[in-house]
């Protein structure tokens, strides 16, 4: 199986929702790595990295997020794998 990076951006209810810490949670199950992090204009901003069928089954998670979350965008888009290790909250 390849292995693949996606760099993105989901708007929406997606802070003060625990949207970074689950992000981190859904990775660390999927044994993904890169890193998520809160911008101020309200959004979050992904980068994920790992085999692809993970990869994008945490994609199809953050669609969603989780429970309080309410995703009204979602932009991803391919970029050269990194080669990052782990995968971390970003403040």
């Amino acid at each position: 199986m390849a292995r693949i990076c996606l760099h993105g951006y989901v708007s929406g209810k997606v802070q003060g929702v625990y949207f970074r810490q689950s992000t981190q949670d859904q990775a660390d199950r999927l044994e993904l790595d890169g890193w998520v992090r809160n911008l101020s204009d309200g959004r979050v901003e992904v980068l994920v990295e790992g085999e692809e069928d993970a990869v994008r089954e945490l994609a199809a998670w953050l669609e969603q997020g989780p429970a309080d979350a309410r995703v009204t965008g979602i932009e991803l888009q391919d970029q050269p794998v990194q080669g990052i290790t782990g995968f971390i909250v970003r403040r």
